[in-house]
């Protein structure tokens, strides 16, 4: 998928759901073994760890993400309101965010895209679609897409 000698791809994923977090993890980082993915389960840790504070500050092992796949369902932050924040951040705006859920309502995906999502995926519920929907958005947001400047 990358070139030889290509950077790592850092993925925050944003997932309250245990199962399939381990799942998306598992998926993206056999797509390349550089791919890092971290994992927080509510809202207030991505934010945390996108700000690098609470238990993400002063810490190295918190890169800025090159892409976000965030769930809309989540404890503590709604989805929705962590895009609007990175979105709205000078400093994160251009990291590319992927909403990925299990909701297919239209009021859900308008919301997104009015809020800057760079994409909406429904989550599959059949393991093999799921799975191969999680390659192609592997293979699409880390290999193929050409990342942001990260400069504002």
């Amino acid at each position: 998928m990358e070139q030889p000698g290509a950077d790592p791809r850092n993925i925050l994923l944003v997932e309250d759901n245990e199962a399939h977090a381990e799942l998306v993890m598992r998926i993206l980082q056999g797509l390349d073994e550089a791919n890092v993915v971290y994992h927080v389960s509510d809202g207030q840790q991505a934010l945390d760890f996108l700000h690098q504070k609470g238990e993400y500050a002063k810490t190295t092992g918190n890169p800025r993400p090159d892409l976000v796949l965030l769930d809309l369902r989540l404890p503590r932050v709604d989805g929705l309101d962590v895009l609007k924040e990175i979105k709205n951040a000078p400093g994160l705006r251009r990291i590319p965010v992927v909403v990925l859920t299990s909701s297919d309502a239209d009021a859900d995906i308008d919301r997104s895209y009015d809020a800057h999502a760079n994409g909406y995926v429904v989550k599959p519920t059949e393991f093999k679609k799921f799975t191969r929907a999680m390659e192609n958005l592997g293979h699409y947001w880390l290999g193929w897409n050409t990342r942001p400047h990260t400069g504002e």
